[in-house]
């Protein structure tokens, strides 16, 4: 073969994975269209996860100083995407305009290893089982084949590598369309996407004495090629908004786009896969489009040379789709939110005036600058593949977002400590399937609380404990899963679902159907689950058992309760050890008295003397065992297994 991998596209993306790729100790040949790097700037905006990528790759400081860009926006509104994260010395947006950065990828890319042949235009490529073969033109019009093992598309949004290997993308085709200009000679007043009663319009002189112009004419109708543009077109669209002539004006570039809102329904098909704007096409607002396709190289490029060099098996780019799919439908649906408040017109009035005051909250607009800069987006790779040695790898992860990709089981989460428990996780980024017995409002209740926080859950029926329950919970989970992400892989079980209540005032009045019903429900259903889990979930998984701290600590009117989380702290024992060498954790996290929204809690004698069985003087509540099962859930839990958790407030310490 002539490489391990043939990246098509020598721009900032296809540069980004050829570096790592190179690093990774793959052996890489990059195919570009163009003899020499673009004098375009299409792109300028660096976030902060990307920075933080570049900074450990140590390409940050052959970029030299990164002017900083200013505060930001959202849909117009202004926002300081400082406030990300005031802790992080990258937060905020920085200026690199892509004719400056694409030359210092190249150089790092070439120096680890990497070979650009440049003049060569992809026009076939045919799939084998153990290889791809890549045919190209090159500028003299001669023809060369290519072959590798795997071939990566990283070249643009009008994709040749998607369109020939068949690729399939959801989505919309474009309503608006802008127009950019870089022009010498012209001197119009500074202004940041201000609106007008026929559009949108952006100037800003550089340090070069070029100014950046950007215009949205709401009258003028998408063309099928906005990038085929000219000077008449920006002159005319400017002229139309603002009212000003830019005759005199001399153009260094022009580019046009619209807001076309497309995604690869997979980001790979067998051997051939896509990162960048190859597998997704959105409008740039805010600079997100190139960041998001550096962060997808990012990810892919361990993964990859991983796999390439015997470090990892195949399936180990599975990865890639599930971990980058869900963050690229993200942005594409914020991008699509800024789009309508910066070039909606009269109609979004309204809106604008909400999310204005909406961005007066500090949680909004911390979340909103998280979402933009990429920070909630740094959780990393599955646990197993983390464990792939890369020069680039870290094990640091952000407090939002850090089950991005991963998805979970809550059983018994219609209400409780099981609605705040997958309210978490969702929270995190897991998808969480949702499970109920009988009362389905409350399990929908849960679904609508996470889905109105941006995050992703379904529900799921089974009545535990009877004849074919688990099998009935495991029809509907995979199902849902499928439907949702392509396959049945399960990362996170959370066993949650028990019944209490029954016993009576003293272990004499237990009956031999109450003590079955315990069994059958908080023992033994949680015992078949985890054993039928194991088909679905992959190595570095997670499964946490919810126990209680009577099983510490007497109380004679719950012996019957207690004896069966005695069972299920014995169930995480045992499979802790049985599953360790796939890596998977198993753990116990014993709540004390919590709020579950019982009766008994809007009692407030009841609840000061139950407060005073915990050391911190309170009764516990749903979040703060959520906030427990949560980080056993993470990456920063996988040194914990077999242990079992007192989240009692101390109740266990007298």
């Amino acid at each position: 073969m002539d490489a391990d991998v043939i990246v098509v596209g020598a721009g900032p993306v296809g540069l980004m994975l050829a570096g790592d790729l190179s690093a990774g100790g793959a052996r890489v040949v990059v195919l570009e269209r163009l003899s020499e790097p673009t004098l375009e700037s299409r792109a300028s905006i660096l976030h902060a996860r990307t920075m933080e990528i570049f900074a450990e790759r140590g390409i940050l400081h052959r970029l030299g100083a990164v002017p900083d860009a200013g505060r930001g926006h959202f849909g117009g509104i202004p926002l300081d995407l400082r406030e990300a994260d005031p802790e992080n010395p990258h937060a905020g947006q920085w200026e690199c305009l892509q004719s400056r950065l694409e030359p210092v990828l190249q150089e790092w890319a070439v120096g680890l290893g990497a070979e650009v042949r440049r003049g060569h235009t992809v026009t076939a490529l045919t799939q084998w089982r153990d290889r791809v073969q890549v045919v190209s033109v090159d500028a003299d019009g001669r023809t060369h084949g290519h072959t590798a093992g795997y071939v990566v598309g990283c070249d643009g949004e009008r994709s040749t590598v998607r369109e020939l290997a068949g690729f399939e993308t959801a989505g919309r085709d474009a309503t608006r369309e802008m127009l950019r200009a870089d022009v010498l000679g012209v001197d119009i007043p500074a202004r940041r996407l201000q609106r007008f009663p026929y559009g949108t319009a952006t100037a800003y002189r550089r340090a070069d004495g070029t100014t950046r112009l950007m215009v949205h004419d709401r009258t003028r109708v998408p063309r099928p090629h906005p990038r085929e543009t000219d000077f008449a077109d920006v002159r005319t669209a400017w002229e139309r908004v603002t009212g000003e002539d830019l005759a005199g004006g001399t153009p260094v570039w022009l580019n046009g786009f619209d807001d076309t809102c497309r995604q690869v329904t997979r980001y790979r098909r067998e051997r051939v896969l896509l990162a960048g704007d190859a597998a997704h096409i959105q409008m740039p607002v805010g600079g997100q489009a190139l960041n998001l396709g550096l962060q997808d190289a990012a990810d892919l490029g361990p993964r990859l040379a991983a796999c390439v060099t015997g470090r990892a098996d195949d399936g180990v780019l599975d990865g890639y789709h599930r971990e980058r799919h869900p963050v690229g439908a993200r942005t594409l649906a914020n991008i699509q939110a800024q789009a309508l408040l910066l070039f909606g017109g009269p109609e979004v009035d309204g809106m604008r005036e909400v999310f204005g005051r909406l961005l007066r909250m500090g949680v909004v607009r911390r979340h909103l600058a998280r979402m933009i800069s990429g920070l909630d987006d740094r959780a990393e790779s599955r646990t197993a593949e983390r464990d792939i040695t890369h020069p680039f790898s870290t094990h640091g992860s952000s407090i939002m977002n850090r089950l991005a990709g991963k998805t979970a089981l809550v059983t018994g989460s219609s209400r409780g400590i099981g609605r705040a428990i997958a309210v978490r996780l969702a929270r995190e980024g897991a998808l969480v399937a949702v499970h109920y017995a009988v009362n389905e409002q409350a399990a929908l209740e849960t679904v609508t609380t996470i889905e109105k926080e941006g995050g992703r859950a379904f529900t799921v029926r089974a009545e535990l404990g009877t004849p074919g329950a688990v099998h009935t919970l495991f029809t509907g989970l995979e199902q849902g899963l499928k439907e949702r992400t392509g396959e049945a892989t399960l990362d996170i079980l959370v066993n949650n679902a028990a019944v209490t209540g029954m016993d009576g005032f003293s272990p004499e009045d237990v009956t031999q159907e109450q003590l079955d019903r315990y069994f059958e429900v908080n023992a033994k259903a949680p015992f078949l689950i985890v054993q039928r889990v194991l088909t679905n979930m992959p190595s570095g998984g997670r499964v946490i058992n919810i126990s209680s701290g009577l099983t510490r600590f007497a109380n004679p009117g719950q012996v019957a309760y207690a004896m069966t989380k005695g069972a299920l702290e014995q169930v995480t024992l045992h499979f802790a050890k049985h599953l360790g060498p796939r890596g998977i954790t198993v753990n116990t996290v014993a709540p004390g008295i919590t709020d579950n929204g019982g009766p008994i809690f809007d009692v407030p004698e009841a609840v000061e003397q139950m407060a005073g069985l915990s050391v911190f003087n309170r009764v516990g509540e749903a979040g703060d065992v959520a906030d427990v099962v949560t980080f056993l859930a993470t990456d920063e839990a996988r040194w914990i297994t077999g242990a079992f958790l007192d989240v009692s407030g101390g109740t266990l310490l007298r």
